[in-house]
């Protein structure tokens, strides 16, 4: 393990749950790149202009597949000529960031961010459920680790720039706020159940540049910045509310209660509001007015625990934790249609154009055609035994991380699906 400088490092006590964000390419990212946690607009939409096959199996449009050492649950992040993974060696404790070849699959290089003290606690959670997010220029990771939370920025070749132990973390069930990019600032959310923090880190130097306390609770949620109603609002969902954020201050916009205590998903938004989802201790979806009043225009009590939703042409999809799609009026909440697809879901689901992609925990992938008006199956396909992370859509490629089991061996894959 490379060691870091100590001039680099910053501690900074009572922290846990981590987000990251700098300044780059990313916050314009093309077409062929899916630089973070739902992809480059934030809300697991991909580009519409490209063309991806919708039917694929072990040998049928799958150009190529590689090993994956360890394990995680963090999505591809798929930059230039590369793709990256967190992973974390569970029987040695230690974490690391991988890359690879596009084109080939071809491992290019491996860089160990700790040796030992991966921190897991749920068996579906792993050391590694972060999803690396990029500014085009770095990379930016974050991994519980003895007893703490440690952001770490890397160069693209995998060289170690600087590592910021952020934060004290008292483990309840894991640890899997990912990386986002906005704005030339590092935002770190710390939910756990003995005191919780938000805070914006130079993306630089590992600097905290303002910070904010949160509620004392066990959270998992990813913040996201939407620019509603003519202000950048940082929006945080979970700790039983609902809270937006001015990201250059820190300042409150709004905040409204309602929310349940634990949620996994990251919000989207109809431009008008935001969707709050989350299982724990009540099952529960709402949509909150973001024009400052935080009101909540309507709920319910479905159980969207932890893939995240969808927004698309005054639609909210959403894909229930035990498999059942399901769309509603994003203004109304009238519920317009609802499909069984079966078995259990972790993976968030994916949109290319009015085509879903919904990935469950099982390894199947089903694709299906969605509007307010109806639901349409294409197909279903299968890429390995388990799966618990979010496919990543660009290049007119899909990029998979899934894991085969044989009895007692489990071993992740790096998948990538497309044509010639």
């Amino acid at each position: 393990m490379e060691t870091v400088p100590s001039s680099v490092r910053r501690f900074l006590p009572g922290v846990a749950w981590v987000v990251l964000a700098a300044a780059g390419a990313a916050e314009q990212p093309g077409a062929n790149d899916w630089p973070n946690w739902r992809g480059p607009t934030h809300d697991g939409q991909a580009h519409a202009q490209q063309t991806v096959p919708l039917v694929w199996g072990d040998a049928e449009n799958v150009l190529w597949s590689v090993d994956v050492p360890g394990r995680g649950n963090g999505s591809p992040t798929v930059i230039g000529d590369r793709v990256f993974l967190a992973t974390c060696d569970e029987s040695e404790g230690s974490q690391s960031v991988l890359a690879f070849d596009r084109s080939s699959g071809k491992p290019v290089w491996q860089r160990q961010v700790h040796a030992s003290g991966a921190m897991r606690k749920n068996e579906k959670s792993t050391g590694a459920s972060a999803t690396v997010t990029s500014d085009g220029e770095r990379l930016f990771i974050t991994f519980p680790n003895s007893d703490a939370v440690f952001a770490t920025a890397l160069e693209l070749d995998g060289t170690i720039l600087w590592q910021t132990r952020v934060c004290d973390y008292a483990i309840h069930q894991g640890y899997g706020a990912s990386p986002l990019v906005y704005g030339g600032r590092v935002f770190v959310i710390a939910d756990h159940r003995d005191k919780g923090r938000i805070a914006a880190l130079d993306p630089l130097s590992g600097k905290m540049l303002w910070e904010k306390e949160r509620p004392p609770a066990p959270n998992y949620s990813s913040p996201v910045v939407w620019k509603l109603f003519g202000k950048e609002q940082l929006i945080l969902t979970g700790c039983d509310k609902v809270v937006a954020l001015d990201p250059a201050s820190g300042d409150t916009l709004w905040e409204k209660e309602g929310a349940t205590t634990e949620c996994v998903t990251t919000t989207v938004t109809d431009g008008e509001r935001v969707y709050s989802s989350g299982g724990y201790p009540k099952n529960h979806i709402a949509a909150y007015r973001a024009d400052g009043s935080g009101t909540i225009d309507w709920e319910n009590g479905e159980r969207v625990y932890v893939p995240s939703l969808l927004y698309s042409r005054g639609g909210l999809y959403a894909i229930l934790d035990a498999g059942i799609a399901v769309c509603w009026d994003a203004a109304t909440g009238k519920e317009k249609w609802k499909q069984r697809l079966g078995g259990n879901f972790s993976a968030s689901p994916v949109m290319l154009g009015e085509t879903i992609f919904a990935t469950s925990e099982t390894g199947q992938t089903h694709v299906f055609q969605a509007t307010p008006e109806g639901f349409r199956s294409v197909g279903v396909n299968r890429l390995g035994d388990e799966a618990f992370a979010s496919p990543a859509i660009c290049g007119n490629r899909i990029y998979f991380r899934v894991a085969v089991t044989s009895g007692e061996r489990r071993q992740e894959k790096l998948v990538c699906v497309g044509t010639r």
